[in-house]
């Protein structure tokens, strides 16, 4: 149960430093938050947890994969915001988001890669 708390408390200490630093300076919050910090210390967790190396590369190998659809919201959200405020601009994007994760899993699923 220890262990567990300790993840939690880690990861959920990092976004909170990328928020805090977000505040100070939009740049540096971005690039911060650009880092796969998630991602990476979810492959260390799996690594401590003694997971095989297939599960851990797996995990890394969907993640490249998962990303790349839903980077068209980071373009969308600056543009709808001041249009339509945060929140629906935040179901914007995820709606957005949505699709294009499903349209890109049907284009990618021509080259064998099945994320469906």
């Amino acid at each position: 149960m220890t262990w567990i708390i300790t993840k939690y408390a880690l990861t959920a200490a990092v976004v909170v430093l990328v928020s805090e630093i977000a505040k100070r300076s939009d740049r540096l919050g971005g690039l911060i938050a650009a880092l796969p910090m998630i991602t990476v210390l979810t492959l260390i967790w799996l690594y401590v947890e003694k997971q095989s190396p297939e599960k851990i590369a797996n995990h890394a190998w969907y993640t490249f994969w998962y990303v790349l659809p839903t980077l068209p919201m980071f373009l969308a959200f600056p543009a709808l915001l001041p249009r339509l405020g945060f929140w629906l601009t935040l179901l914007a994007c995820v709606v957005i988001t949505v699709v294009c994760f499903g349209l890109f899993a049907l284009a990618v699923r021509r080259f064998g890669i099945e994320l469906l």
